[in-house]
């Protein structure tokens, strides 16, 4: 499975993307997290359901670093195109 994600919010400048990354490891999920120009930050993230599940629950939690607005999120089917879990 894999999860395309954007959250808003405070979510730059706050080590969001490193917790993450992170977060994706404990979860041995591959992909990628980048902060994008409108101050979003953007998630690729493959591995089975209940994992990429766990991640989204997670960018949604109270515990997410800086103050998440909303996510957004889009699912497809994973295309194994990573080797392992970054930050851009």
């Amino acid at each position: 499975m894999r999860v395309s994600a954007r959250v808003f919010g405070v979510v730059q400048g706050v080590g969001f993307r490193f917790w993450t990354m992170g977060k994706a490891d404990e979860l041995a999920l591959k992909g990628v997290v980048r902060n994008l120009d409108d101050g979003s930050v953007s998630i690729e993230a493959e591995g089975p359901e209940q994992q990429v599940q766990k991640l989204l629950d997670w960018l949604r939690s109270e515990n997410a670093p800086g103050r998440v607005e909303r996510v957004e999120e889009s699912i497809s089917a994973a295309d194994g195109s990573f080797r392992d879990f970054r930050a851009r």
